[in-house]
C-alpha cells in the first residue's frame, strides 16, 4: 500500500507554497505538475492550461498541493507536527515556517505560514514526556507549554524534571 498523501488545497499558491516548503525542508523533491484543462473550466473557474496540481515531498512524506479557488481555506483543526532532534533544529524549523507567517496566533509550539496552514513544531521527546506514567511530571511540564508560543527545550525539560 502506498502512503497516505496530505491534500493541501491553496486558492492559486500551490506552486509557490511547494516551493516555499522545499526550500524550508532540506530533504525534498518536487514530484509532477499538472495543468488546468479546458474540460470543466466553467465549474472550477482555473484558467486552462495554469497550474491546476503540484506534487512534492518532504522529508519522505508525499504532499499534493491544488489550486482550487477561494472556496476552502486552511484552519487550526488540521496541522503538521514536526519532531525536531534540539533547540537549534526547533529554532531553524520555526521560524523558516512563520517567515510571512503568524507565530503569535497560538500557543504550545503551534504557528501558521504564509498560506495558514498550521505546524507543530516540538521537540522529538515531546509524546514520551506528554504521557509518562507519572502524573506529576505531565502536569508540569503540559503546564509549561501552555505558557509558551515557541517550544524551549530546555525549560519543557527542566519542567518535567521538577528542576
Amino acid at each position: 500500500m502506498k502512503p497516505i498523501r496530505a491534500n493541501l488545497w491553496f486558492d492559486t499558491q500551490a506552486e509557490e507554497a511547494a516551493r516555499f516548503y522545499m526550500s524550508v525542508f532540506k530533504d525534498s523533491k518536487m514530484g509532477s505538475t499538472t495543468l488546468a484543462p479546458e474540460a470543466g473550466h466553467e465549474i472550477t473557474n482555473i484558467p486552462p492550461g495554469s497550474v491546476l496540481t503540484v506534487t512534492f515531498e518532504l522529508n519522505g512524506q508525499p504532499f499534493l498541493a491544488l489550486n482550487g479557488g477561494p472556496h476552502f481555506t486552511f484552519n487550526e483543526a488540521i496541522s503538521f507536527e514536526l519532531p525536531c532532534k534540539d533547540q537549534a533544529e526547533l529554532d531553524y524549523y520555526w521560524d523558516r515556517l512563520s517567515e510571512g507567517g503568524d507565530p503569535a496566533a497560538q500557543n504550545c509550539g503551534w504557528l501558521k505560514d504564509k498560506f495558514g496552514v498550521s505546524w507543530q513544531v516540538v521537540p522529538e521527546n515531546w509524546e514520551a514526556m506528554a504521557t509518562d506514567p507519572d502524573q506529576a511530571k505531565v502536569e508540569r511540564v503540559m503546564a509549561a507549554m501552555f505558557e509558551m508560543k515557541k517550544l524551549d527545550f530546555a525549560a519543557l525539560q527542566r519542567a518535567f524534571d521538577g528542576i
